[in-house]
């Protein structure tokens, strides 16, 4: 099942994965000095996020506790290919390529990127 987060929806689920499961009082005090949002807007995408299937809740408890039910390697694999596909139409040459050109990118960063593929055998 494809990962369907909003930018809003994955600050939410980085929270989860750096630590869960937790209750949405701990999800809002996490997010609540970078983000300013109130617990209402917390319990709002937490409900859109469990109808996604992208969190589960645990109802067991005096309050609910709330896991991410997809890793956060998937979810950046997922994302990462979409990225791709959309702006540099699937080429990561072309990616690079826009790095190095806009001065995104260190030699320090392409030498991690060579080493990694020769690890990868690729």
């Amino acid at each position: 099942m494809p990962i369907q987060c909003t930018e809003a929806e994955w600050k939410i689920m980085e929270v989860l994965w750096d630590r869960s499961p937790r209750t949405i009082a701990e999800i809002t005090k996490a997010l609540e000095p970078k983000t300013g949002w109130s617990r209402h807007v917390v319990i709002t995408l937490l409900k859109r996020m469990e109808e996604k299937g992208t969190v589960a809740v645990d109802e067991s408890g005096s309050a609910k506790r709330y896991t991410p039910k997809v890793s956060q390697q998937k979810a950046n694999t997922e994302e990462t290919g979409k990225f791709l596909s959309h702006v540099f139409k699937g080429d990561v040459s072309l990616l690079i390529n826009h790095l190095v050109d806009s001065d995104r990118i260190t030699a320090d960063d392409l030498q991690e990127i060579i080493d990694a593929m020769r690890k990868a055998g690729k």
